[in-house]
């Protein structure tokens, strides 16, 4: 049987206000059961991990239950799961301590693809360091950022090269196993910004070849909060600042005080929720499988449904007078961001909210890439799809467009 949006959508309670929601990029809306678990952990008897009293084991369990989930969903090890207040927050934290070994001489490398949480980290904590930024550039033309561009620019000196799995601008996927290969060839970390990929693929952390992969789940339908993967055995090689009496135990020596446990049990809900959507198989029983199988399931059949819609939404974007579509790459997420010939971007958001198509507008922080396309700080309108996405909602967005234009 095929993806069945209406069951879906029918579990988002956002959704009874109508809106047409194409501003997933930015965070999605969540379901019924991510509200559930996110007020009944905060309304419950709870307290700092322990194992004595109840409230205590209940802390304990909603964050063990949070690493084995956040596992699952990336294809890691629970021991090397990191919460933080968001992957900017996390990526700062972990620039400034990697930033301890770098020195003159040392490169690291960034790229004008990516959202600027992954560079200006890394520029300031070079500079801080006296090590040396090298950049990559993508062609705007194509939206492609090559292993070859790449290449060009790593060297034996080079110390972490951090990349993108998707452009939460336009989308475009670079190549993530061939870049990590060009990173460790010269024994450097190959850091992945995997926040807007995340939502829209299966991830196996291992068979990509990331060192670190951070992630937002309000970008796949749970709570605020950022995550960061990567293997228990680097994460013992680095040593944050932090409080004395503080554990120095992995991964906990990263998370910064009490941690918020209605996120954590928020962001289970949302990858059980996730693990649940496949219905792609008739006769086959979802709830069957591991959590892992079932969440690579669900992700095909998510990739599948937001696939049929792109393929009705980007040639009608693409026939609309003056308008031009920036996501080009041979492979990309459902993600389109385009600009009309002599209107603003903020006035098209404006007139498509008028008629209930929240589809935002501007660089969204991917200040270097929105540059890089000639489209300075001003950007575009970006339109996203997701799981609850549904043909009427696209249907709305063409039709109010044409109205529009």
């Amino acid at each position: 049987m095929p993806f069945d949006v209406a069951s879906v959508r029918a579990r988002f309670p956002s959704l009874a206000e109508g809106g047409a929601h194409f501003d997933g990029p930015g965070g999605s809306q969540v379901p019924d059961v991510v509200g559930r678990a996110i007020a009944d952990t905060v309304t419950a008897a709870i307290s700092n991990r322990g194992t004595f009293t109840p409230s205590e084991r209940r802390a304990d369990a909603v964050v063990a239950d949070f690493r084995s989930a956040i596992a699952d969903f990336l294809g890691a090890d629970p021991r090397g799961i990191v919460h933080g207040r968001s992957a900017t927050a996390l990526t700062y934290d972990f620039s400034r301590t990697l930033a301890k070994n770098w020195g003159p001489g040392d490169e690291i490398v960034v790229t004008r693809l990516d959202h600027d949480s992954n560079v200006r980290p890394w520029v300031q904590a070079a500079q801080a360091a006296g090590a040396t930024v090298r950049w990559v550039d993508f062609d705007p033309a194509t939206g492609e950022l090559t292993a070859d561009a790449v290449a060009a620019v790593v060297t034996e000196r080079t110390r972490l090269v951090a990349t993108t799995a998707a452009s939460n601008l336009i989308g475009t996927k670079p190549p993530v196993c061939h870049i990590s290969r060009l990173a460790h060839a010269v024994g450097a970390l190959h850091w992945v910004d995997g926040v807007h990929a995340t939502a829209h693929a299966s991830v196996d952390i291992a068979a990509l070849g990331a060192d670190v992969w951070t992630c937002s789940p309000y970008k796949f339908m749970g709570p605020h909060c950022g995550v960061l993967a990567a293997s228990p055995d680097l994460l013992e090689t680095l040593h944050p600042d932090k409080l004395l009496p503080s554990t120095n135990d992995v991964p906990e020596r990263f998370e910064f005080g009490t941690l918020p446990y209605e996120a954590l049990a928020g962001a289970t809900a949302a990858v059980d929720f996730i693990a649940g959507l496949d219905a792609s198989a008739e006769g086959d029983d979802p709830a069957s499988g591991t959590r892992r199988e079932r969440i690579e399931a669900s992700m095909s059949a998510v990739r599948a449904h937001e696939r049929a819609l792109l393929d009705v939404l980007e040639p009608a974007l693409r026939d609309l007078p003056g308008v031009t579509v920036h996501s080009n790459a041979a492979k990309r997420t459902p993600t389109l961001l385009f600009t009309v010939e002599g209107r603003d971007p903020q006035e098209i958001l404006g007139l498509l909210a008028q008629r209930g198509v929240n589809a935002p507008a501007g660089h969204f922080y991917a200040i270097e890439c929105s540059r890089h396309l000639g489209l300075g700080d001003v950007g575009g309108v970006r339109v996203g799809l997701a799981p609850y996405t549904s043909a009427d909602d696209v249907d709305r967005l063409v039709t109010g467009l044409r109205e529009i234009l």
